[in-house]
């Protein structure tokens, strides 16, 4: 597990990828359509054990510095995705945490406001709150922008407070803009639309691998948004089965009951 000061340095290998002067992406009229980002999915699976517990070590490697599960006990995700005491404690909790605790993070609030310009949010509720498709398109669109304070954007969110934390695993992209003439109140203006992604600083993971990644970082956090939602599907398929058997003994009772009325 990365301690504290080894997420800060994964932030701060990630802001000097992204310092590096870059020429920035030039505005294209190419005849390819462009990129369809927004109709990306997520395509993870909450009842994937082995995809959770990858995605739980991506989380603790590269988010939870930041950001809490501040619903989710570390007791509770040990015992859902099949980890031992043992390797709970040397591979996902601080030194100083216990089994029984929530999942706070490192960072304190003051620091995170003067870093960032406010508190990273708790993730606890972000898969239900945004959807996983939303947190998967917000982690693969990423772009080169100088013209931000971190030196960075996203297509997902506009100017995010944080910065492309995860461009050394990605590597850093450029995005490429094209003009599209449209028609405004009978007035012809020019608007820029996104085309495509330009990567000029390779990561340490190929596209097929970090999109991988974000899956399985993806279906952690739809977990702890609601651990007991496997569960809970399963008990629902046997109770609509247990009414459905319930109903045709109840039209077989009202039948008895009414034969000799009608």
């Amino acid at each position: 597990m990365r301690n504290a000061a080894a997420v800060r340095h994964s932030i701060l290998l990630a802001l000097a990828l992204l310092f590096t002067p870059l020429a920035y992406a030039a505005e294209t009229e190419g005849a390819a359509a462009p990129v369809d980002w927004e109709s990306w999915q997520a395509g993870n699976e909450v009842s994937n054990t082995a995809s959770l517990q990858r995605g739980a070590r991506n989380f603790f490697n590269y988010c939870a510095g930041c950001h809490s599960l501040k619903y989710l006990r570390y007791s509770r995700l040990a015992s859902d995705l099949h980890i031992t005491t043992a390797q709970l404690r040397a591979n996902l909790m601080p030194a100083s945490a216990s089994p029984a605790d929530y999942v706070k993070a490192s960072l304190a609030a003051a620091d995170g406001v003067a870093w960032f310009g406010k508190q990273p949010p708790d993730l606890s509720l972000a898969a239900r709150s945004r959807g996983p498709d939303w947190i998967s398109r917000f982690l693969r669109t990423f772009y080169a922008d100088p013209s931000t304070p971190t030196r960075s954007n996203n297509l997902q969110l506009p100017n995010p407070a944080m910065p492309a934390v995860l461009s050394d695993l990605e590597g850093v992209k450029q995005a490429v803009f094209r003009n599209v003439e449209t028609v405004v109140d009978g007035k012809q203006t020019t608007e820029k639309q996104f085309d495509h992604f330009v990567t000029v600083v390779p990561g340490q993971l190929d596209a097929a691998q970090y999109e991988a990644f974000v899956r399985d970082t993806v279906n952690f956090l739809d977990y702890a948004g609601e651990p007991a939602q496997v569960d809970r599907r399963s008990i629902g398929v046997w109770v609509v089965l247990f009414l459905l058997v319930f109903t045709w003994f109840a039209w077989l009772l009202k039948k008895e009951y009414w034969k000799d009325v009608h």
